[in-house]
C-alpha cells in the first residue's frame, strides 16, 4: 500500500542550503497549505540544456504541449529519490495509455554522476523505462530554478506547471492530481484507484520513527560531524586515528586516507570508516574510480557481524565488494533501534567514500 508521507524530520538532499531546516520548514508549509493543483502556473521551462537523452529522442517543451507530463529531478545515488522510484515507475506504466509522459531529469551531485556512461549504467540497473534528460551541466536544473533531489513537477496539457513537490511522500495526493490532469486533458478511461507498490532494498520506505541521524558527507572543506584525534587534511594522504568513542551522529577514519572536498579515498588495506548512528538502514555512497577495480569490505555493528541485520549489498558476515560508484545498502536492522557503531574495513586501497545515508 502507498507509504505515508514522511514527517518533518525527513532527510532530503538540498543543494548548498540549510538542509534539515529548509526541508522541515518547507514540509510544515506544504502540510498547512494542503496538496492541490494550482489554477495557473508558469510554463514548462526549456529542456535544451540536456547533454544527452536516454530512452528517447530529445524532447522540447513545445513537443510535449498537449500531453500531461510528470517531471522529476533525480540523481542515481540519492536514497531519497530511490525511495520514490517504485511510484514513478508504477505511474508511468499505469497511465501511459491515457497519455501521461514521465520525464526524468538526471542532474548530478557528485562528479562521477556527470558521466553519461555512469548514468546509462545506473538507469539500466534500476530498470528505468521512461525518457531521461541527462543534465550533466545543470542547465535544465537552473532553467527550472530547482532546489532539491528528488523534485517533482506536474505539467498540464497546456504546458503549465500546476504543482511542485520537493522530497518524498505525498504519493496518494500526487496520483489523484495526475488523474485530474488527465481528465482535464480529455483522456478516456483514466483509472480512479491508486497504485500499490512495495519498494525493496534501498527503495523501501524509511523507518521514519527511528531515523535520528542525518545524511553525512565524508569530505573536507567543509567537513561536518567529524570525530578525529587530528583534523582532516584536505587534498593529501594522511594517517588518521579515531577517538576512543565516537559521538552520536559523527564519523571518523582510521588508517591512511586522502580526503578531498568531495570524498575520502582509502590509501591502504585495513583503512576503516566508523559512524555512530540511529536508524534502521545504513547506506554508503562509494566505489572505485578505476574502471574494473573492486575492493572487498567488511561491516561490523557494535563490533559484531550483522547477521540478520545485513543489507542487500552485504552478507550475514558483513562481507561485501565495492566496484562501480553507487549507493551500497549495508545494514537493515530488525527489531528495536538504538544508537550503534558501524565500522567498515576495506581490504585494499582505491575505494572512495562519499556519503552515509540512513533510512
Amino acid at each position: 500500500m502507498p507509504s505515508p508521507s514522511p514527517p518533518s524530520s525527513s532527510r532530503r538532499r538540498w543543494v548548498r542550503s540549510g538542509g534539515l531546516l529548509l526541508a522541515s520548514a518547507w514540509w510544515r508549509s506544504a502540510a498547512a497549505q494542503g496538496a492541490a493543483l494550482q489554477p495557473g502556473g508558469r510554463p514548462l521551462p526549456d529542456l535544451g540544456g540536456a547533454v544527452a537523452w536516454l530512452q528517447s529522442e530529445p524532447l522540447s517543451a513545445r513537443q510535449l504541449r498537449g500531453q500531461v507530463v510528470l517531471v522529476q529531478f533525480w540523481t542515481f545515488t540519492c536514497v531519497n529519490w530511490l525511495r520514490t522510484l517504485p511510484y514513478i515507475q508504477a505511474w508511468s506504466r499505469k497511465y501511459r495509455a491515457q497519455g501521461l509522459v514521465v520525464l526524468g531529469i538526471h542532474t548530478p551531485e557528485f562528479g562521477f554522476e556527470e558521466s553519461l556512461a555512469n548514468v546509462r549504467r545506473a538507469s539500466g540497473q534500476l530498470g528505468i523505462e521512461f525518457p531521461v534528460a541527462v543534465d550533466s551541466q545543470r542547465q535544465v536544473w537552473q532553467a527550472f530554478g530547482n532546489r532539491a533531489w528528488p523534485a517533482l513537477y506536474l505539467v498540464d496539457a497546456a504546458g503549465r506547471i500546476r504543482w511542485q513537490h520537493d522530497g518524498e511522500g505525498q504519493y496518494a495526493a500526487t496520483e489523484r492530481m495526475l488523474q485530474q490532469l488527465l481528465g482535464e486533458a480529455g483522456a478516456a478511461g483514466v483509472p480512479t484507484d491508486l497504485v500499490q507498490v512495495q519498494g525493496r532494498g534501498a527503495q523501501a520506505p524509511a523507518d521514519w520513527a527511528s531515523l535520528k541521524t542525518p545524511e553525512i558527507y565524508l569530505r573536507a572543506l567543509p567537513a561536518e560531524r567529524v570525530a578525529a584525534v587530528q583534523a582532516l587534511v584536505a587534498g593529501r594522504r594522511q594517517s588518521y586515528r579515531r577517538p576512543p568513542q565516537t559521538p552520536d551522529n559523527h564519523w571518523s577514519l582510521s588508517g591512511d586516507w586522502t580526503v578531498t572536498s568531495e570524498a575520502a579515498r582509502a590509501e591502504q588495506g585495513g583503512a576503516q570508516l566508523t559512524c555512530r548512528f540511529h536508524a534502521r538502514d545504513v547506506n554508503l555512497v562509494m566505489g572505485c574510480a578505476a574502471a574494473g577495480a573492486a575492493v572487498n569490505f567488511t561491516v561490523r555493528i557494535d563490533g559484531r557481524a550483522p547477521g540478520a541485520a545485513h543489507g542487500v549489498d552485504t552478507d550475514s558476515e558483513g562481507r561485501g565488494t565495492a566496484s562501480s560508484q553507487r549507493l551500497y545498502a549495508l545494514l537493515r536492522q530488525p527489531g528495536a533501534i538504538a544508537f550503534s557503531d558501524i565500522e567498515i574495513t576495506f581490504d585494499r586501497p582505491g575505494v572512495e567514500v562519499y556519503a552515509l545515508t540512513f533510512g
